[in-house]
């Protein structure tokens, strides 16, 4: 059995104490003498000593551990903020816990919850409209946070996410010129999420400043019945009017390509708009234009906001707004 060293294990081996140990794993080498520097780096080589985040924690008053709360970690767009975050917390020598809430308050609840009881010194969330309670609880125990892709409007806090309502304006603007005339809009509820206020809000607007109406349906999640949205279609869709159908949820739009595929429409006559899913938009037949977020930036953005307010390089809330591209492909070509 592989013997598990502890701090005062090394501490009697390098012939120092313990204090020591603690200043060394945390960076603070100005308290020591570079033998003594010496001498604790070989003694951790030797064992491979792997000292406790929590333990470290207790020492430091700082354990380097973030904490993330993701809506829906499945997605492509999640995936790209992770490992944003993870880029720019490696840097800077920080570890990243992740919580998939699904959206759920519950989740949210118990995540936020076993991440303070860790120590983490700061927090990376996809708030919900049930976020609320818990931003007062991570205020009262003087923990920094950030917020991305979403917002909680009457909340003073540190954000970064993307031009939302700007993207998708732009994009029906530009598809009304490409000849649309019937306009379809399935979404989830709008109402958990201030990023899909914003995408059917964007949506809405461009519509009503053409003088165009749409037809809408609300789905619940990805085990969403297809039927449903097949009957949906079959109702609102003439084969002979040009119509575009936008699907601004990750987890909608595939769920909305595989029923207008059944149905056999044919595009752009009967064009489909999504949101990010670059992994297979371009692969599919027909190809699927959608607006792509810079989610990669957005998740090393927030990480650098957090990281500067922990480190005490500005504590005033800061917020940024990336922009989105789109991504032309055949089903709204023509």
């Amino acid at each position: 059995m592989v013997r598990k060293f502890t701090i005062k294990d090394i501490a009697e081996m390098a012939q120092t104490s313990k204090t020591t140990i603690s200043f060394y794993l945390n960076g603070k080498y100005e308290k020591m003498s570079q033998e003594t520097r010496e001498r604790i780096e070989k003694v951790i080589q030797e064992t491979n000593y792997k000292p406790s985040i929590v333990a470290r924690g207790l020492n430091s008053k700082q354990t380097n551990l973030i904490g993330v709360l993701i809506g829906d970690i499945t997605n492509s767009f999640s995936n790209q903020i992770v490992k944003g975050i993870e880029d720019i917390a490696n840097q800077n020598g920080y570890q990243v816990i992740i919580g998939n809430s699904n959206y759920e308050q519950e989740s949210e609840d118990s995540y936020i919850e076993s991440m303070l009881l860790l120590g983490v010194d700061g927090f990376i969330i996809q708030p919900t409209s049930n976020f609320r309670k818990y931003s007062r609880i991570i205020e009262e125990k003087k923990k920094h946070m950030v917020f991305f892709d979403s917002q909680l409007y009457e909340h003073r806090t540190s954000w970064v996410k993307t031009n939302n309502y700007d993207a998708v304006y732009d994009v029906t603007q530009a598809c009304i010129k490409k000849g649309y005339e019937k306009f379809i809009l399935i979404t989830a509820d709008t109402s958990r999420l201030s990023t899909r206020i914003e995408r059917a809000t964007g949506f809405i607007d461009a519509l009503a400043d053409a003088n165009h109406t749409y037809s809408s349906l609300t789905i619940e999640d990805e085990h969403t019945n297809l039927e449903r949205i097949k009957q949906f279609l079959q109702k609102e869709i003439q084969p002979e009017q040009r119509t575009l159908v936008f699907a601004p949820n990750c987890w909608a739009l595939p769920l909305v390509f595989k029923t207008m595929k059944e149905l056999d429409y044919t595009a752009p006559q009967v064009g489909l708009l999504g949101f990010d899913n670059t992994e297979w938009t371009g692969l599919s037949s027909p190809s699927i234009t959608t607006i792509v977020q810079p989610a990669f930036e957005e998740g090393q953005q927030a990480t650098k906001i957090l990281i500067d307010q922990i480190e005490g390089r500005h504590q005033e809330e800061k917020q940024q707004v990336l922009d989105c591209s789109v991504n032309w492909q055949e089903s709204t070509m023509g």
